[in-house]
């Protein structure tokens, strides 16, 4: 069965890579994490399309989300890696919220959800979630609500006081990312946006990651900006009282900080 690490198989096994095992001895074979790829001992392998996808779209997979966690479409987040050759590092293929792999820099059903800086999944990252201007002391505010303020001060942030550990690492307090992932450095964002063809909009889209232009959720407002135009995607690295963000538009692309109480994307990257 796909669920058993290891197996006996036979000869002769087709690959829809392109090639055909022809070995008659026994093989050992070992199955990925997410069960979508079979590795021979022979160094062959077998890719079964849209196993991973199955595997992790419930209970059942291999990578769970934390407890409690919030799917606005009612389905968890496929869980499928990709890995930029130039940085060699793995990622999901989707962002959080997503339902699947950009097609185009404005496809709308890749652009998934929008956190806050250092939040869980509790509902505030759904683009029609409600909002509140009260801000939480706690990390998590106990409610799915976008947190709002009407003031637009450098390091705004929704929780009063601020905590710069949410989202360190895979077991950050709030780390909204499957287990085995979390949310990327600005080192790491910036690494990928390096190995893009051109540092826009397009070389976002045109990288092994795909990366829609998602847009942004306004902080003040709570109106959603820039859809289709631009992209925003959150690091767990912290500067002051604001945190890091990739940003891309149509002539330019840049990592910066902003306020933490903007909604963003959020890509997990594979620790």
């Amino acid at each position: 069965e796909l669920g058993d690490s290891t197996a006996q198989v036979r000869s002769e096994i087709p690959d829809v890579s392109g090639f055909v095992t022809t070995d008659n001895d026994q093989q050992q074979l070992s199955v990925s994490a997410t069960g979508d790829t079979l590795h021979l001992q022979n160094g062959g392998f077998v890719i079964i399309p849209g196993i991973s996808a199955a595997n992790n779209s419930g209970s059942g997979g291999t990578a769970t989300y934390p407890a409690g966690t919030v799917h606005c479409n009612s389905t968890p987040t496929a869980v499928v890696d990709v890995t930029n050759p130039s940085t060699g590092k793995t990622w999901m293929d989707r962002n959080l919220g997503a339902s699947q792999v950009a097609t185009s820099s404005t496809d709308t059903a890749a652009y998934g959800d929008l956190y806050q800086w250092g939040r869980g999944a509790d509902g505030h990252q759904c683009r029609n979630s409600s909002t509140t201007s009260t801000l939480s002391s706690t990390d998590q505010p106990g409610h799915g609500d976008f947190i709002t303020t009407n003031s637009s001060v450098i390091g705004n942030d929704w929780r009063s006081p601020q905590n710069d550990n949410l989202w360190q690492g895979v077991n950050g307090t709030n780390n909204p990312c499957p287990s085995g992932y979390r949310l990327p450095t600005e080192a790491e964002l910036d690494a990928e946006r390096q190995s893009w063809s051109s540092n826009n909009s397009a070389g976002a889209f045109n990288s092994p990651l795909k990366l829609p232009a998602a847009g942004a959720r306004d902080f003040i407002t709570a109106s959603l900006d820039w859809v289709g135009t631009r992209g925003y995607y959150w690091a767990s690295t912290v500067s002051g009282t604001e945190a890091y963000r990739l940003r891309f538009f149509g002539n330019l692309a840049t990592v910066g900080y902003r306020n933490r109480l903007y909604g963003r994307s959020v890509r997990c990257i594979k620790d």
